[in-house]
């Protein structure tokens, strides 16, 4: 037993298995191929439809039996990933352009999960076919599946730019690639204008793809994200939701959102909005519905009469997810190892897949012509000579008597004479020999521009651009996401959307704190009975009232000597009578300590000092 123990160190051990680990991870997982834009189990996905023939054109099949296929030939995970895959690829908010028709409930917007597979039904896209298209060409390299029963393809052949288009998004071992979305179109213009001038600047590109292209629209603010995204491979580019304010008869305004940020989920906003109605962040808020449907998203926010629309749709932005920053890493396997690759370069190695893919289609179409040709010049020999071929077939007692026979004294090859035997009478017609001449002759034709393409990087570029041409014709849509450029980082001042004006901020002996507009108190003439100023408890009273702007900056000094700072405007206004909030919900004070005082900022200018010492000094 002790011959079969193997001493190793632990740690170079556990070293090479995790790096073992996170390569297979990188490699077979979670990172897409730059060449065709899919991760392994999405390509299985496609290669498996293509092999049972599930078509755009052709009925659907259940889901359950795709996703048995998939892991049955190419893919030995769980059938779950392999269904969310596939799902994910149908939803029309998660792809740009989906590769999978699927029929059925596949999800929705508000984090709803797909029916199971047993219920749902699946085929590919139109689109998704071009990434299979001529598949059967030897464009690609094939080898052996988990278990050596079966080939599928190291990559697919892609006949459009699919990594742009789609994007991808994938957490690998110490690294994560976040590719956003772009609008076909843009992207087949821009690989035109490389294939035209190979030294075109990123700048240039993106006077075509002017940015991301979001499946849900929004509007991205300025193009400095997008720019240092595509020159360095990572950027910030920030996305809000597009909206409109419609003005009603009685004064009241209603804010309507018909588009939301990139993957973020419509009912946790619709959530968040309303817990910070609840809290008091955002004020002015009398109804809020989701009236979305099948039609698009519809958020309804109406508005009372006294709050300004542009202030609460800047606290929606501020404090919902209906802006968002998405983080681009543009992440992708070149050669079978990670890259952080520029626009400029996703686009060189996309030509250079598709020089590959081209110049192997044709070498295929070449030899598959140079061997009909082959044949029909055999044929054409036989014919000239009918009579004495069945002379020679007639008196052989076998095939390969007559193959070598006819090898011989025709030189024919042996699979011209192999053809010349299982050639069918019909052949001997006159109709039949003038069709073999002129199939000949198309064939001399074809062989000869074939060879040209393949003796010419040009003319192949040239097919490149007819073939992204007729993509674009087919496929093409308009551009979903508005890209503002002119929005300059922080350019909205939310303190200028506050309107400025006299308030009375109240705190109580249990720590509750409360703004008032200052007219809320109006002069009692002589005899007066006077206002109630708050609903408060028994044992609580007012502790500390000052009269300030909605401008100012307060300091909230406590027993045990702290101090905190806070905007007059950021506290929460109430009705006369109400209490207020607990004063822990807005600073960071402790249970147990207190307010001594509190000072406004309002005539401090930035060169003045306080001073203050403690009850024993």
């Amino acid at each position: 037993m002790s011959d079969k123990i193997v001493e190793k160190n632990i740690v170079d051990e556990m070293s090479n298995s995790f790096l073992d680990y996170s390569m297979s991870v990188i490699i077979s997982r979670a990172l897409p191929d730059v060449r065709d834009g899919l991760k392994p189990v999405h390509r299985r996905i496609l290669f498996a439809m293509n092999d049972l023939g599930n078509y755009a054109d052709k009925p659907y099949k259940k889901s359950a039996r795709i996703v048995g296929d998939v892991i049955g030939k190419y893919h030995p995970h769980g059938d779950t990933s392999v269904y969310s895959a596939m799902v994910r690829m149908a939803q029309e908010f998660s792809y740009r352009n989906p590769l999978v028709d699927g029929h059925g409930n596949f999800g929705s917007l508000d984090g709803d999960g797909a029916a199971a597979m047993r219920y749902t039904e699946a085929r590919m896209s139109k689109l998704a076919m071009e990434l299979l298209k001529d598949i059967q060409k030897n464009t690609v390299d094939f080898i052996d599946n988990y278990d050596a029963s079966e080939k599928e393809p190291k990559v697919l052949p892609s006949r459009f730019p699919n990594l742009l288009v789609n994007g991808s998004s994938g957490i690998a071992v110490g690294m994560a690639t976040n590719i956003p979305p772009h609008n076909l179109g843009e992207v087949i213009d821009a690989i035109i204008a490389y294939l035209i001038n190979k030294d075109i600047s990123i700048d240039d590109i993106m006077m075509h793809i002017k940015g991301p292209d979001f499946p849900l629209g929004g509007e991205i603010l300025g193009v400095s994200g997008i720019e240092k995204a595509y020159k360095t491979g990572n950027g910030t580019i920030k996305v809000r939701g597009k909206y409109k304010v419609f003005e009603e008869k009685n004064g009241k305004s209603t804010i309507i959102f018909s588009e939301i940020p990139f993957q973020v989920n419509k009912a946790s906003i619709v959530e968040k909005i309303a817990e910070n109605v609840k809290t008091h962040k955002i004020e002015g808020i009398t109804a809020l519905r989701d009236e979305s449907d099948r039609d698009g998203i519809r958020i309804v926010i109406e508005l009372s009469r006294a709050v300004s629309s542009d202030v609460v749709i800047n606290k929606l932005f501020k404090y919902t997810q209906l802006e968002t920053n998405f983080s681009a890493n543009m992440l992708a396997l070149v050669d079978g190892k990670p890259e952080v690759l520029n626009i400029k370069q996703f686009i060189e190695q996309y030509v250079k897949h598709q020089e590959e893919i081209i110049t192997r289609r044709t070498q295929f179409d070449l030899d598959r012509a140079a061997k009909r040709a082959h044949i029909l010049a055999g044929l054409k020999i036989a014919l000239d000579n009918i009579d004495e071929i069945i002379k020679i077939i007639k008196a052989s007692p076998t095939d390969s008597d007559a193959i070598t026979e006819l090898s011989s004294k025709y030189h024919f090859s042996e699979i011209q004479a192999k053809s010349i035997l299982e050639m069918k009478l019909k052949k001997l017609t006159g109709l039949e020999r003038e069709k073999i001449d002129e199939e000949l002759q198309e064939l001399e034709i074809l062989i000869k521009e074939l060879q040209l393409i393949l003796g010419s990087i040009e003319k192949i570029h040239e097919i490149i651009k007819e073939q992204l041409l007729e993509i674009k014709m087919k496929y093409g849509e308009p551009r979903r996401s508005i890209i503002l450029d002119k929005y300059v980082e922080n350019d909205i001042d939310y303190e200028k959307l506050i309107e400025e004006e006299e308030v009375i901020i109240t705190i109580t002996e249990e720590g509750y704190i409360k703004r008032l507009k200052s007219n809320t108190y109006k002069i009692q003439n002589r005899g007066g009975k006077g206002l109630k100023g708050m609903n408060v408890n028994d044992e609580d009273g007012i502790s500390n009232i000052i009269y300030t702007s909605t401008h100012s900056d307060l300091l909230f000094f406590t027993k045990t000597g702290k101090v905190f700072k806070c905007r007059a405007h950021h506290i929460p206004e109430y009705s006369r009578t109400a209490k207020g909030i607990p004063l822990q919900n807005l600073i960071d004070i402790e249970a147990e300590d207190y307010i001594s005082n509190i000072i406004s900022l309002r005539n401090i200018e930035e060169t003045d000092y306080l001073f203050f010492v403690t009850k024993k000094g």
